[in-house]
């Protein structure tokens, strides 16, 4: 099966540098280009794509508004973001508004086609680091920068503890090993979290995690 992407990023260069790199694997194709957050919301809907790979910072509309306006539109689209600084304090926002992740653009060409597949597989990037550090630096602030949504409430203590690693980034096969569980079990509890929470995947199950204080500022 084809992944088809949408390309969302206001600089030309940027566009044609990730259209050469795309057009070179064999499972993706590029669907359509948009040079402002507007467009790529419009391009979502008519072509309804199974990735946008979106620039934070574009004129117009920029990133995070239009990841919102695609998620309530075509909830379906998975969100990829784009940043130039992984210190870039519009991350945390773009994840709450919708993003199953995001890459900083000098991110390995690889990991490009790789978050990209992992989206439209219907999976978060929590990875690499850089992520699971933005979570931690912005729920871990005296006034969270929005009202928390989620309520850790009716879980078991074993499911407590999987979200705790969730909420440190951890891979499902990091968290079996930790909990000396089997993957069949990591995967069933991940699953009841995101049902009881009611949370879209794992990044918001680790969005959750922080803004619930269950998870040390430093983890």
């Amino acid at each position: 099966m084809t992944i088809s992407v949408v390309l969302a990023d206001d600089q030309p260069l940027v566009r044609a540098g990730l259209r050469m790199v795309i057009s070179d694997a064999p499972d993706i194709e590029i669907a359509g280009e948009a040079g402002t957050g507007a467009e790529a919301v419009q391009l979502a809907r008519d072509l309804e794509p199974d990735v946008v790979v979106m620039d934070i910072r574009m004129p117009v509309m920029d990133g995070i508004e239009a990841t919102r306006r695609i998620k309530t539109g075509a909830g379906q689209v998975g969100v990829v973001m784009l940043t130039t600084f992984d210190e870039d304090e519009n991350v945390y926002a773009a994840l709450r508004a919708g993003a199953s992740g995001f890459l900083v653009k000098d991110t390995a060409l690889e990991e490009i086609l790789a978050a990209i597949r992992v989206v439209a597989a219907g999976d978060a990037l929590l990875a690499p680091g850089v992520t699971r550090r933005l979570i931690a630096q912005f729920t871990s602030r005296e006034t969270a920068p929005e009202p928390p949504r989620w309520k850790v409430e009716g879980i078991t203590d074993r499911e407590l503890e999987v979200l705790i690693l969730i909420g440190r980034g951890m891979s499902n096969s990091e968290i079996a090993a930790h909990l000396y569980i089997s993957m069949a079990t990591t995967k069933s509890h991940v699953a009841r979290l995101l049902t009881k929470l009611n949370a879209r995947d794992r990044v918001q199950l680790a969005i959750a995690a922080h803004e619930a204080r269950i998870v040390p500022p430093s983890a």
